[in-house]
């Protein structure tokens, strides 16, 4: 069965997946495991907005890059790495530029003791290869005893991927969401820390504390992950290392490349182009180590 989804930019949420299978999205019964692989050639022209699905998701990307939002935050996926999805969550879904990789969706009952929030994972080369197995199989009634046995590996390496850092928090507090929303918007927005907290009625003291309570980074911190969030989706669309350190307001495209070697271990010319190179789990965009 060929499960390879080929979005356009022209597609919506029910438009990217062939109605068959997007189908196994919503259900609850046949194989508690389903398998695809996405080839983007171009990317999506629109975010596709809120939405969820009845099945968790594991989705690996291999080329490219896949943009999430959901209620705890944003998450970048660059070559390597896999989000997990779980049932019912919230999220939107941007792919910036060409994108390849392959997807998992797992039944309730399966994803039970799986991460109970979004997460981005390592692959492992057993995970990988099973799921190259799984993108095979046609939907049927139930798992034969060999499928099942293939489940249950799948299932334990998930389980025990190791957790990546490509997560930006956001904060609940209204005043400070207004402050990261508006940043998101404009990453190049250089007023002080001393003008947002103005700007949002706060006092400077008081965004300082709260915005580390709530997002567990600096203010200062947060605001250059964002940069660098930003910075990967630009990278992913093309963009040179100029017009982006311009564009999200560094100095000068030196401070943007040590900056980006620093979070991710390679300059930025590499970084998309590793071919699904899993990450340092120590490195990416939540990386205390990294931060300045």
């Amino acid at each position: 069965m060929d499960n390879t989804f080929r979005p356009d930019r022209a597609s919506a949420a029910t438009q990217m997946i062939r109605n068959e299978v997007l189908d196994w999205f919503e259900r609850d019964d046949g194989l508690g495991v389903l398998g695809f692989q996405v080839d983007s050639p171009r990317g999506l022209e629109r975010e596709i907005d809120w939405h969820q699905h009845h099945r968790a998701q594991l989705i690996c990307v291999e080329a490219g890059l896949l943009n999430t939002r959901t209620r705890h935050g944003n998450w970048s996926l660059p070559p390597g790495c896999a989000g997990w999805m779980p049932p019912g969550e919230p999220h939107t879904v941007d792919i910036s530029g060409p994108l390849r990789g392959w997807g998992l969706i797992i039944s309730p009952a399966l994803a039970h003791d799986l991460p109970s929030e979004p997460c981005v994972v390592a692959i492992s080369d057993l995970l990988q290869a099973l799921a190259m197995r799984v993108t095979r199989w046609t939907p049927a009634a139930a798992a034969d005893l060999r499928q099942q046995h293939m489940i249950e590996v799948l299932l334990d390496e998930i389980r025990n991927a190791p957790r990546q850092r490509m997560h930006l928090p956001m904060p609940q507090d209204r005043r400070l969401l207004r402050i990261a929303s508006q940043l998101i918007a404009d990453p190049a927005d250089g007023r002080s820390l001393e003008q947002w907290a103005q700007w949002a009625g706060l006092s400077p003291r008081t965004l300082t504390r709260h915005f580390r309570d709530e997002t567990t980074l600096s203010f200062a911190q947060w605001r250059q992950q964002a940069r660098l969030a930003d910075g990967l989706r630009r990278l992913s669309d093309g963009h040179s290392v100029s017009d982006i350190a311009h564009e999200l307001g560094f100095s000068s495209p030196s401070a943007f490349v040590t900056v980006f070697r620093r979070h991710f271990g390679c300059p930025p010319g590499r970084y998309l182009a590793r071919s699904g190179q899993p990450l340092n789990p120590t490195r990416g965009l939540a990386s205390p180590a990294a931060s300045g």
